[in-house]
């Protein structure tokens, strides 16, 4: 869960601990791509689209998927879907999801993904 907000980022790793998932979770793409060793597991990439730093959400997810292609991404964002989209679809295995949404949505989102295809 990448998020530079530190209320909406607990909010969402509370929700998500709470629905039985292990949560990794940094304030910007820098701190996220710290976090991870390439040994390690990941099912599902949650981050806030407009994040700080040199990478945003979109591009983090970007080099993520390098490293990993069948990584599932969610884009969380307040603007419109369309800003995250840009000019074409998302990739297979990417979805957006535009605030304001309940924990509800969160919670039905994240198992749907997990899905294989």
């Amino acid at each position: 869960m990448v998020d530079d907000e530190p209320t909406i980022r607990t909010l969402l790793v509370d929700a998500m601990l709470a629905q039985g998932y292990q949560v990794l979770e940094a304030a910007d793409a820098a701190a996220a791509l710290a976090l991870l060793a390439p040994e390690t597991h990941l099912d599902l990439l949650v981050t806030d689209v407009g994040l700080p730093g040199a990478l945003n959400g979109r591009q983090l997810a970007d080099a993520l998927r390098r490293l990993r292609p069948q990584l599932p991404v969610l884009l969380i964002t307040g603007y419109a879907e369309a800003e995250v989209i840009g000019d074409g679809d998302l990739d297979a295995g990417m979805r957006a999801l535009t605030r304001p949404f309940t924990l509800d949505t969160l919670e039905r989102r994240i198992p749907a993904m997990l899905l294989p295809s």
